[in-house]
């Protein structure tokens, strides 16, 4: 029950991009179509799971063992990019279409806070190894999920009268803002 538990404080009551602002560069600049916000979020996804699951083995039978404290940072840097640059070549090979849609964006998944948040959460809430996957997807899937409802937003606003001053991004920013309000009703629901 704790894991079920842990997972739905990190995909809705503790949504980085909504409850702390993590993400919204891709959050904001992907979500125009539902298939590449998905599709950045599974990447994310991908990416914080694995992220969680590494960090976890690097920092406790390498990092803390050894009082290398201060290696942490880069240590979460070089687990985020390297992965990100497997995940862009394998994407880059295996659907150019997803590749050219993702654009600048996949890359920049290198530099996407809410992951290096997943990173530095885990040793700081002393997370054990499944309880780290766990965070890590459950955060991947809350992002995923924030990202399919703003697209799905999106998407219908191409079909709604938007008055002109308010189109683009105003309408946009406003919606976040509605979001973030609605995910604060799940706030304490769930404790950490």
């Amino acid at each position: 029950m704790k894991i079920v538990l842990l997972f739905l404080s990190a995909a809705l009551v503790n949504n980085f991009v909504l409850r702390y602002f993590l993400g919204i560069c891709p959050f904001l600049g992907v979500t125009g179509r539902i298939e590449s916000a998905v599709a950045m979020g599974f990447a994310t996804t991908f990416v914080m799971t694995l992220t969680a699951a590494i960090i976890w083995f690097i920092d406790y039978f390498v990092l803390f063992p050894f009082h290398l404290f201060f290696l942490e940072y880069v240590a979460a840097i070089l687990v985020i990019a390297s992965l990100v640059q497997f995940l862009e070549m394998f994407i880059h090979k295996n659907s150019p279409t997803l590749y050219r849609a993702l654009g600048i964006y996949l890359p920049l998944i290198t530099t996407n806070c809410s992951i290096f948040f997943v990173a530095l959460l885990i040793p700081l809430r002393g997370y054990n190894f499944i309880q780290s996957i766990i965070f890590g997807f459950g955060a991947g899937m809350g992002f995923t999920l924030v990202m399919f409802i703003m697209a799905g937003i999106r998407e219908q606003l191409d079909f709604a009268d938007v008055p002109k001053p308010l189109q683009g991004a105003p309408i946009t920013l406003i919606i976040a803002g509605l979001l973030a309000l609605a995910f604060m009703g799940f706030t304490g629901l769930i404790s950490a």
